[in-house]
């Protein structure tokens, strides 16, 4: 069993380090302890995080439509809500990525890692005052893992086979093995609910460090500090307002005068002028999501894979990271995951602006006619701009591209996954295996590249239960090299999160997961009097 311990300084470490504690960057190293303020970057992580008061975020995200049922859970503003009244089995270090033991103190996979076995807190309560069983587990996991349920974790759940409990313990039997599944089950829909939340899927009570005392959709959610919490390193503020703001304006006008402490989403064209409001900061935070184009490898003219190249080489990624986002991001290579992931290639040259190289394969595709791409900023904040960039770029290589603006509403109903080559966005996913999986794997409903390859599926499946690290690093090169080199995908950046906050908020956390200090930022931060 992968045990973890408290050093004296608050790092969670294991007890005993071995092969499988690692597990595909899962390894409990410099491991920070939970997911409280104590982790956050810079001058605060060296702060004592001050209690009370009361904290008011205004965010982009939230719909009239929304629902409390963690099942449903898509856009920012539930996802934040999910967190400050929910906890999961598992949690992930914000600079790492690596597993962290939450609902589940501990965790040991068998050889194949097909079977799971996890220790389960015995001296967790729910809200409404009752103690937290691994019945409560295995009957959350289970009602995600039925279709009827609809859940957003469906399919991470696909390949479950058995979900137990065994003496105690939450047993997890696999179809096939996985070295990933502690990382799966850190997916923000998986909820521990009393009875799973069959009873009541959207009443809301969880283990989390704040109640919810009301929820207006589309409009507010307010939370009280929930004084019984099972942890002490969260939950700082006495009590927590969410107010929906999603149009731009609204947002920074609420921060700059002091209305909210806390905003999501800023536009990087916005940045020179939110930064002269007095008390404000901006907020930057590195991800794993993803600005792109998408070629279908399967229609023509993209079936040729020198076409395909040519459009590699002659999209300007600098110009695009420096003019669509300001520089808030780095620059992609054309394979879906970067730094952020664990072991993710580290040593891929980078592709560049080569106007002679995308002539050459455009040369040799024989294709000689104008390439229509279809975009719109529904795909993302400033893709028109990047695919008019994208235009200048490759006619300098002899390329001509026909931008057709599309119109935002439908755009992922009857643009994106349908048209052959267009824009897109992808947030990021919890391990590599999860980001193949979901848009590479041939069978996959979302593979939208129409990258379909015999070999790089049984590469996949080859690494999702190998748990020597470094052969499964070296699978993983293979199938960015596959992607990069013969897929569909043309990726010039990887987007950073950029957000703002009063001066007064401190505990912060830079958290490679995802926005929002991975949606932790209502229990992380604290107010500075």
């Amino acid at each position: 069993m992968t045990d973890f311990t408290t050093r004296p300084d608050g790092l969670i470490v294991p007890s005993a380090i071995n092969r499988r504690s690692f597990l595909a960057g899962t390894a409990a190293l410099g491991l920070a302890a939970g997911l409280g303020g104590t982790m956050a970057a810079g001058s605060a992580r060296a702060q004592e995080p001050v209690r009370g008061g009361h904290l008011k975020l205004g965010l982009k995200g939230g719909a009239a439509t929304d629902v409390l049922d963690p099942a449903t859970y898509s856009a920012s503003v539930l996802f934040v809500i999910g967190r400050l009244w929910g906890d999961t089995l598992v949690e992930t270090d914000p600079k790492t990525g690596a597993a962290l033991p939450a609902i589940a103190s501990s965790w040991e996979p068998s050889a194949d890692a097909s079977v799971w076995t996890f220790k389960i807190r015995n001296d967790v309560s729910f809200h409404d005052g009752s103690k937290m069983t691994v019945a409560d587990v295995v009957a959350t996991l289970k009602r995600h893992s039925d279709e009827g349920a609809k859940s957003g974790a469906l399919g991470l759940m696909s390949s479950i086979k058995g979900i137990e409990d065994k003496a105690g313990d939450l047993v997890i039997t696999l179809a096939e093995g996985n070295a990933d599944l502690p990382l799966l089950l850190t997916d923000y829909h998986l909820i521990i609910q009393p009875n799973g939340g069959l009873d009541n899927p959207a009443a809301a009570i969880g283990t989390g460090p704040y109640k919810l005392t009301n929820f207006e959709a589309g409009v507010r959610a307010t939370f009280e500090k929930n004084t019984a919490d099972w942890r002490s390193d969260r939950g700082f503020v006495d009590s927590v307002e969410i107010i929906v703001m999603n149009d731009a304006t609204a947002r920074i006008a609420a921060l700059s005068s002091g209305q909210v402490h806390f905003v999501n989403n800023i536009d990087p064209k916005t940045v020179p002028l939110l930064k002269r409001a007095p008390r404000v900061e901006i907020i930057r935070s590195a991800g794993k999501g993803f600005y792109s184009f998408l070629m279908h490898c399967d229609t023509a003219p993209f079936d040729n894979n020198d076409l395909r190249l040519a459009l590699k080489y002659a999209i300007d990624r600098q110009a695009i990271l420096d003019r669509v986002l300001g520089g808030y991001g780095t620059l992609g290579n054309d394979y879906p995951v970067n730094a952020n992931y664990a072991l993710a290639p580290d040593d891929i040259e980078q592709r560049a602006y080569d106007p002679d190289k995308a002539a050459f394969h455009f040369k040799k595709s024989g294709h000689d006619r104008p390439i229509l791409l279809r975009t719109s900023d529904a795909a993302f904040a400033g893709a028109v701009d990047a695919a008019v960039i994208f235009q200048e770029s490759a006619k300098k290589a002899g390329i001509e591209i026909e931008v057709r603006r599309e119109p935002e509403d439908g755009y992922w109903t009857n643009v994106w996954n349908v048209q052959p080559f267009c824009a897109s966005y992808w947030g990021g996913r919890p391990t590599q295996d999860s980001r193949y999986s979901t848009s590479y794997l041939s069978t996959a409903e979302w593979n939208d590249t129409r990258f379909k390859r015999e070999d790089f599926d049984k590469l996949l499946l080859q690494a999702r239960s190998e748990l020597d690290e470094a052969k499964r690093k070296a699978l993983y090169r293979t199938m960015a090299l596959m992607v990069r080199d013969e897929g569909g995908l043309i990726l010039p950046v990887f987007n950073d999160y950029v957000m703002a906050a009063s001066t007064s908020v401190k505990g912060i956390v830079d958290d490679i997961g995802n926005d929002m200090s991975n949606g932790y930022i209502g229990s992380r931060a604290w107010i500075e009097a």
